[in-house]
């Protein structure tokens, strides 16, 4: 199933109401994007569920080794500096970053842009649509991202400042100098 997108032109949705919509339907997942569409997220299949929990254990078993951060799920909704509020499949915050943050902004959803993100494109997902996403993203100041893309057995990576590297599969990817000593081994799907 593919998401619902509804578009918000003429009504603004401020922090607090999105947030309560999220509270009062908890069995669906939104998000909101820059330029104010609502997006109503369609759950992944078995073979994405995996994968996506996969990569977030390498990344908190790598995180719970350095001590450098915070790792995040794909439940986790990240209101970010563009207006957009967004919830990446695999996500990475520095320490000191996080706990600038108040508890209460901590609680809800937090004001910040993720220093590194996964987004993992299932079946269902439209890759022109991933691609926009990986560039608000970008736009918002996440300095390191990469969209797995298992359909053509391709990588794409997304760096601040820098054109999209393409990597076909199989392939090792680098935290580089963001998240230090971090390599992911991608095989074919």
């Amino acid at each position: 199933m593919t998401p619902l997108t509804l578009s918000l032109d003429s009504v603004h949705l401020s922090d607090e109401q999105f947030y309560q919509l999220c509270q009062n339907n908890r069995e669906l997942q939104f998000e909101l994007s820059s330029k104010g569409k609502l997006i109503i997220m369609s759950p992944v299949g078995g073979e994405s569920g995996n994968r996506e929990a996969d990569f977030i254990i390498d990344l908190g078993i790598w995180n719970r080794q350095t001590g450098l951060g915070y790792t995040f799920s794909s439940s986790t909704v990240f209101k970010l500096p563009n207006g957009a509020n967004r919830s990446p499949d695999a996500t990475w915050i520095k320490k000191e970053r996080w706990e600038a943050l108040t508890l209460e902004q901590r609680r809800k959803f937090p004001p910040i842009a993720p220093d590194f993100l996964i987004e993992l494109r299932s079946a269902t997902d439209d890759l022109e649509t991933l691609r926009e996403k990986m560039q608000e993203y970008m736009d918002a100041g996440v300095q390191l991202g990469w969209l797995i893309n298992p359909q053509l057995s391709q990588v794409e990576i997304y760096r601040t400042g820098q054109d999209i590297e393409v990597r076909n599969l199989p392939t090792q990817l680098s935290g580089e100098n963001i998240l230090p000593g971090f390599s992911l081994s991608l095989s074919p799907y």
